[in-house]
This record gives C-alpha cells, sequence and structure tokens, in this order.
C-alpha cells in the first residue's frame, strides 16, 4: 500500500518516518516534503493546497491513504477533493477545518456547547475594539481571526499598544484578510497544555497530553513563535485534571456529531490551565500540533499506519499506550519569528544522530547539491526519547549541541515546568 503526505515541515517528517516504520505500507510519498523526509519517503513538487492537483498526483501513485499535515490543505477543501475520488483521507473536510481557519467560529462553537474558553467579543471594526478592551484589564489579548502562520496572537501590557495592533489589522491590512475581523478575549494566566484526539467519524481516542513553548525566548519571553519546543508525557498533569480534558474532548466531539460535521482526523485542543487546575480552551487545531506531533507519535506504542487509514475510513479504533517519555528542540533560524536569512548549510547530524534515542525532524532544510542548507525559520526539531523525561531532555540537547548553522538559535529550557515545576514563572501564554 501507498500513503502520501502533504506538507513540507517537522510535523511532516515525523508523520512520514512513523509511517516508514508501518506494517500497512510499501512505500511513502510527499508532496511537497523537505530535505530531511526525502530519507523516508519519494517527493513530488506540486502545490498541495490545489485539490485537483493532490487528486491527480494520488492517482497517478495509486495512493491508498492521504495524510494532511498542515493547515492550508484543510482550508483550501483537498480533503473533500479527495473523498470524492474515493480515496481515504486523515484530516478533515472545510466543514470541520473551520474551527481553526477561524477563530470567531471555533470561540462561537464553544460557548455553543458549553466548553470552557475564556470571555471573548468578536470585533470587525476599531470602535468595537475599543469598547472590548474597556472592558478589561492588562494584559490584553488580541487576536485575528483567520489563519496567520502562527502570528496572528498577540498579548500586550499597554492599552495603547493593544489598539494600535487592533487599528493595524483592522484597518491597515497587517494579516491581510486574516486580521480583518479580531477577537479581544480575557488573559488567563496558567500553564500551557495540549491534548490530541483522534476523531473518526464515530469514535474518538484521546493521545498523551504533552505541552509546548510558544515564546521565543528562555524563560517564557519574547514573541510567540509557531513552537519552540515540547516534552510529553505531562507529570504536573494530575487525574482530576485529565479527567476534566476527557470530558472536553468528549463535549468536542459530540457537537461535531451533533452538527453533521463528519470530522475524520485529529483536532488539537490548545488548553489554559489555571491556578486552580480549571482547562481553558484557548484554540482549536485540525490537524496535528508542532512541535507536538514530533514528541507524541514517536512514543504511542502503535502501528500508526493502522491507525490513521482506521480513522480515514471511520472504522473502530485501537487503544493508544504511550511507551517512555520525549522532548523536542526547535532549532530556529537568526531572527525568527522576525526577519531570517535562510541558504545557510547545516552541519553535524550525522554526530547528533550518534546518540542513541536521537531523531532529528526537518522543517526548514533543502538539498542543495551535496549540502543540506536551511530554507525556513524553524530549521529542525531535535528529539530526545528515553523512559526518563530527564534523561529524554539531556538526549535533546545533546543532539542540538552537536548541529550547527549560521545564526542558529534554541531555547535551554524545554520542559522546565515538568523538571522543577516549583520554579516560580509569571503566568503563561495566552494565545
Amino acid at each position: 500500500m501507498k500513503a502520501l503526505i502533504l506538507g513540507g515541515g517537522a510535523r511532516e517528517h515525523a508523520i512520514a518516518w512513523v509511517l516508514s516504520r508501518s506494517k500497512v505500507f510499501d512505500e511513502i510519498h510527499a508532496a511537497p516534503g523537505n530535505g530531511g523526509i526525502a530519507e523516508v519517503a519519494h517527493l513530488h513538487e506540486i502545490n498541495p493546497t490545489k485539490g485537483e492537483d493532490v487528486v491527480a498526483l494520488a492517482k497517478k501513485i495509486s495512493a491508498d491513504l492521504t495524510v494532511v499535515g498542515p493547515e492550508a490543505p484543510l482550508m483550501t477543501g483537498v480533503p473533500d477533493a479527495l473523498r470524492c475520488e474515493g480515496i481515504p483521507v486523515f484530516g478533515p473536510g472545510i466543514d470541520g477545518a473551520r474551527l481553526e481557519g477561524s477563530k470567531a467560529f471555533a470561540k462561537s462553537f464553544m460557548l455553543d456547547v458549553g466548553i470552557p474558553t475564556p470571555s471573548f467579543h468578536i470585533c470587525r471594526t476599531v470602535a468595537e475594539a475599543k469598547e472590548a478592551l474597556s472592558l478589561r484589564h492588562p494584559p490584553f489579548v488580541v487576536k485575528a481571526d483567520g489563519l496567520a502562520a502562527g502570528k496572528g496572537a498577540f498579548v500586550v501590557e499597554e492599552l495603547a499598544e493593544a489598539m494600535r495592533l487592533c487599528h493595524s489589522l483592522l484597518e491597515e491590512g497587517m494579516l491581510g484578510e486574516a486580521g480583518r475581523t479580531v477577537i479581544i478575549e480575557d488573559y488567563i494566566a496558567g500553564r500551557e497544555l495540549t491534548a490530541m484526539l483522534l476523531i473518526d467519524g464515530k469514535n474518538t481516542g484521546l493521545l498523551p497530553l504533552s505541552q509546548d513553548h510558544k515564546r521565543a525566548l528562555d524563560g517564557d519571553k519574547g514573541p510567540n513563535t509557531g513552537g519552540m519546543g515540547a516534552y510529553v508525557p505531562v507529570p504536573w498533569a494530575s487525574k482530576a485534571l485529565v479527567g476534566r480534558i476527557e470530558e472536553i474532548s468528549s463535549a468536542t466531539a459530540c457537537a461535531l456529531k451533533a452538527k453533521n460535521i463528519d470530522y475524520r482526523g485529529v483536532i488539537y485542543i490548545g488548553l489554559m490551565v489555571d491556578r486552580d487546575e480549571r482547562p481553558w480552551v484557548l484554540e482549536y487545531n485540525a490537524r496535528f500540533g508542532d512541535p507536538e506531533a514530533q514528541v507524541v507519535l514517536p512514543i504511542c506504542d502503535v502501528d500508526w499506519g493502522e491507525v490513521m487509514l482506521s480513522v480515514a475510513k471511520s472504522e473502530p479504533l485501537s487503544a493508544i499506550r504511550a511507551k517512555g517519555c520525549a522532548v523536542g528542540v526547535v532549532m530556529a533560524s537568526g531572527g525568527y519569528p522576525g526577519h531570517y536569512d535562510v541558504g545557510f548549510e547545516i552541519s553535524g547530524l550525522e554526530e547528533a544522530r550518534k546518540t542513541e534515542g536521537v531523531l532529528i525532524f526537518h522543517a526548514g532544510t533543502k538539498r542543495d547539491g551535496e549540502k543540506l542548507i536551511t530554507s525556513g525559520g524553524r530549521v529542525l526539531t531535535v528529539v530526545g526519547l528515553d523512559p526518563s523525561l530527564e534523561e529524554a531532555r539531556t538526549k535533546a540537547y545533546r543532539g542540538a549541541s552537536a548541529i550547527s548553522f549560521e545564526g542558529a538559535h534554541y531555547r535551554r529550557d524545554i520542559a522546565w515546568q515538568a523538571l522543577s515545576p516549583k520554579t516560580p514563572r509569571k503566568g503563561g501564554d495566552a494565545r
């Protein structure tokens, strides 16, 4: 059997890696892929957001399953186009993808079905934004409604800065159509947590909880990014907290079914856990988180080929159990998430792989002859695997320290909340 993966980031490399180890699939294909995915898959140069191009490729290679990695193909209806041709797809149709494509839709969905989420206002004019901000105290949370490549959420301390942001988004088009509507919501201080839920239209399966690190710099400082690292499992998540998250997951799945949304794929539930251990849903994503996928997928003791095919075909899901621990460290280009340069040679990958239990997933890389060079903001995710979370972290940093490229930077405190849970630290990120 043959699998086709859409996308070209570290999340898609992790998906390709687990599917290459599956007993189900003999061939893995990816479009467009990257320098690392090329090691386990055949690459195809097509636009993964164009349904007709993806359908043509899937038919050409006789794909038995297509896995949609990033959000963009979901929002252009690629899964719908594939399903119309009878090709099984891991990824929701455009109706389910709206949970990620529009924060206004997602927040209204949560409110409608009683899922705990910070109080909010949907604003389409500067005057509406001013009124919504006047009802709140700092820090202020401003979010663009649409997809913004991880750059549409802002947490600011000053009212004047929040107003400038709203003006830039609503009237100056700072993020284009994505920012023509904004959400102003209450700030929730706490710990960030990620739940990822498999849904096949009938059945659900909650994956191991993980924690992402959104801020660019150590100590949870600096601007928000697409994610600078993650770890799994989360030892500070109590049994009571897990129970509450299971209730949120069940309510989400039931609401999708009640609204006749045939959701087949994974739904990412971005949570903030407050000081009273109450989980608040900040956002939904309609695909695996990145970098959460890079740590969660490898520790699940399942055949991911069987699981993803079952989800795509709406067949019963097997129990998913975790085995061991994982810590992922994202190595980024200098200047990320702001301006950065690309085209720098990457060295030290073979040295990093000499450490047992180290995996390297490529995000922004490409081949230039015999060289591997940087081609994006987030370049690599270095993952350490071990029965001990502390040792997994040590392995991840040992691997990262062996790799170099001009301007490379990464956080040095991934998993600090798990290994030093009593360390005082201000608030969390309300994304």
